[in-house]
């Protein structure tokens, strides 16, 4: 339980940089982002464990892996569209 706990973790801040390095202008600060990706994959880990049980640490360490990416989806902002002053119209 110890090692998928780490492993998550480790998985979540590296999904983490990831997105900040492909998206860093559409998200939040950094320690958000960081924040959020380490907490969603413990949460994605708690989940997936409690579910499944003991004895599958890789179906769980890809449990959390995709709660971690659904955490850090919901932190990306919308571009920003301009509307023309005809379609304001």
């Amino acid at each position: 339980m110890i090692l998928e706990t780490l492993g998550s973790v480790v998985f979540g801040l590296a999904l983490s940089w990831a997105a900040l390095r492909s998206l860093s202008r559409r998200l939040p600060a950094r320690r958000t982002v960081f924040g959020a990706g380490a907490l969603g994959a413990l949460f994605g880990a708690y989940l997936t464990h409690s579910v499944l049980g003991p004895g599958h640490a890789a179906a769980t360490l890809v449990g959390s892996v995709l709660i971690s990416a659904v955490t850090l989806s919901l932190l990306i902002r919308p571009r920003s569209r301009r509307l023309s002053r005809s379609a304001a119209v």
